[in-house]
């Protein structure tokens, strides 16, 4: 089956990302059971039209013998772990080998990278500028682990990731940003490759009605080449050596204004908050930031005496946690829509590998859109029943994927409800809140056996890393 009609909605299977284009509505309205096999169908399609197009895929197809598919089955060996977008030698970072980084992520994308003009880059911010103008949209992780991810996401994708995108933030808030700009605010940097901050660069901006209506607590970007050797500068002050590793002035510059802005922060929050009620009082807007952020605004406000007064269709925006926030209030969003006066704080669950967000629903839910096919691991790599209640590793397919393969394994445990008995009333499987990650459970790096062969894996992952 090509497409599916029912709810008066059809999918096709030669266009997922299209999928979206009719709101988020038709596509909660229908179970995952009725679209299972046009999702079947598009994933043997996006294998079809990668394979000899990404190299990598290519790579683990062969040593995993896949040819052809038929089933969602099928393609489980073909599932890339989190490792593979931070598979690089780190010596080409810090050699700033800026060519051979570029030759490694030439693998995971159909885009012809060695077409790309690579003189006189000697920075990774350069490299992922040129990359944008190139016609790629790569955003990095956080490099906690000490080395950075590029995802390999390019403009093709960019029409159906800002739509899911804005779908999501209609399912939660009931706002339209494609119809309805509300000046936004967001307490953090202006900008950089990070994905957070690529996304909001991408989509709040235009969302806020332009970038004179999207409001920073700090105008900088975050460099991508800060981010990928924090770790290792780290280390290298501890010893007293940080001179030694002879790094470009302007990095350390960066780095030494950064730190001492992280130890402001929270002063420069409540500060710019305050700020922010004043200039706005009586005004629509929509406000960001951490649970944590919300939470301590929320406290310093109540003591100093001060209070919001948003216009009507206010809103919030939220996620990321406490970050070692302490002594939160058992109902802390009831505190917070308290204090801030607002009816609607919006959630999504989702992660820089995967395009669609999976919005949160009133009982508190996050409900996964059909142009994700999910699936969930046992601590061995077995593949779990798709019935009933199951906790395990989250694994999905984003059919959204045109240019790069869309099989990831995450390092995220998560609970997922298969029998679409949410009290919302919206169809499709969804994830419990609680939502918790294996690195930060095993107290380090997170290392998983795929679901291929290991021999298989180990000798692909070598492959990836060669440059």
């Amino acid at each position: 089956m090509t497409q599916v009609a029912t709810a008066g909605l059809e999918l096709s299977a030669d266009a997922p990302e299209t999928w979206i284009d009719g709101g988020f509505e038709p596509l909660y309205e229908i179970s995952w059971r009725d679209c299972e096999e046009v999702q079947t169908n598009a994933l043997i399609k996006r294998f079809e039209q990668l394979k000899g197009s990404v190299a990598a895929l290519d790579k683990l197809a062969r040593r995993e013998g896949i040819s052809t598919i038929s089933s969602v089955e099928d393609a489980l060996p073909l599932l890339f772990d989190h490792r593979i977008y931070k598979s690089y030698p780190l010596a080409i970072i810090e050699k700033r080998q800026i060519g051979k980084l570029n030759s490694w992520l030439d693998r995971l994308t159909t885009h012809d990278l060695s077409q790309m003009d690579l003189s006189g880059l000697t920075m990774i911010d350069d490299w992922l500028d040129r990359l944008d103008d190139f016609g790629m949209l790569v955003g990095t992780s956080s490099g906690t682990t000490g080395k950075l991810s590029f995802v390999p996401r390019s403009k093709v994708e960019f029409p159906s990731w800002q739509r899911s995108y804005y779908e999501a933030q209609r399912a939660c808030t009931g706002v339209d940003a494609f119809t309805d700009p509300v000046p936004t605010f967001f307490p953090g940097y202006r900008g950089g490759h990070h994905m957070m901050l690529k996304m909001l660069n991408l989509f709040n901006i235009p969302a806020a009605g332009g970038p004179e209506h999207y409001h920073t607590l700090y105008q900088t970007h975050i460099p991508a080449d800060l981010m990928s050797l924090a770790a290792r500068m780290q280390a290298a002050e501890d010893r007293g050596e940080l001179d030694k590793l002879g790094l470009d002035p302007a990095l350390l510059k960066a780095r030494e204004n950064m730190i001492a802005q992280g130890k402001r922060r929270e002063q420069d929050i409540e500060a710019w908050f305050f700020k922010l009620f004043e200039e706005f009082r009586g005004q629509r807007v929509k406000l960001g930031g951490s649970f944590a952020d919300l939470i301590r605004t929320a406290n310093s406000g109540i003591e100093k005496g001060l209070k919001p007064e948003f216009g009507a269709g206010s809103f919030i925006m939220t996620g990321g946690g406490m970050k070692g926030f302490k002594d939160a209030p058992d109902d802390w969003e009831g505190y917070v829509k308290d204090y801030f006066s607002l009816d609607t704080i919006g959630m999504f669950y989702g992660m820089s590998e995967v395009m669609s967000m999976s919005p949160r629903c009133s009982a508190g839910n996050f409900h996964i859109m059909p142009v994700t096919i999910p699936l969930l691991f046992d601590a061995d790599m077995n593949l779990l029943p798709r019935e009933g209640v199951q906790t395990g590793r989250y694994a999905f397919f984003d059919l959204m994927a045109q240019t790069y393969w869309g099989g990831f394994i995450s390092g995220d445990e998560v609970t997922i409800h298969w029998d679409e008995d949410c009290s919302c009333g919206w169809k499709q499987p969804y994830v419990g809140p609680q939502i918790r990650r294996f690195a930060e459970m095993e107290g380090g790096d997170d290392k998983i056996t795929c679901a291929g062969t290991a021999q298989a894996y180990d000798d692909f992952m070598d492959y990836i890393s060669e440059v």
